[in-house]
């Protein structure tokens, strides 16, 4: 489990968006993934929630991580779908995402991203992805 962390963390440090808004790779098991994101100003929008980007943005990772998981590294996201709950607003975004499906190439995955502010932990929005493998093709 160590190694598949260690893996996702450097995947994650590569993508130069997650490493500008500050997202950390807490959790990657088999089939399952957690992003956070601390709060900071930058994030919000006119009305002071955090912006529905950022939210849409940890959603897709955590489930493109959790279904990487068990896919393997060359995956995208095929599809995405999420709902907002109720507007965001904390300190810490967690997004955790599991896999609910698996094929031979593609996994089907849930997350929930909830908002932290000190003790309390409130369910802001819900998501479903699929994600698919993809074959690279190396240039001569």
């Amino acid at each position: 489990m160590e190694e598949l962390m260690a893996i996702g963390q450097k995947v994650l440090a590569s993508q130069p968006f997650s490493v500008l808004i500050g997202a950390q790779l807490v959790k990657l098991e088999a089939g399952a993934a957690e992003i956070h994101i601390p709060v900071q100003q930058a994030l919000k929008q006119q009305h002071g929630f955090l912006h529905g980007g950022v939210i849409s943005y940890a959603a897709d990772n955590a489930i493109t991580f959790a279904g990487g998981s068990l896919l393997g590294p060359s995956v995208v996201t095929a599809e995405f779908k999420i709902n907002f709950l109720k507007p965001c607003m904390g300190k810490l975004l967690v997004a955790r995402a599991t896999v609910i499906d698996q094929g031979k190439r593609r996994t089907v995955c849930r997350c929930e991203i909830f908002m932290i502010d000190g003790e309390e932990e409130k369910l802001c929005a819900v998501a479903q992805g699929t994600v698919s493998t993809f074959e690279t093709k190396e240039v001569p």
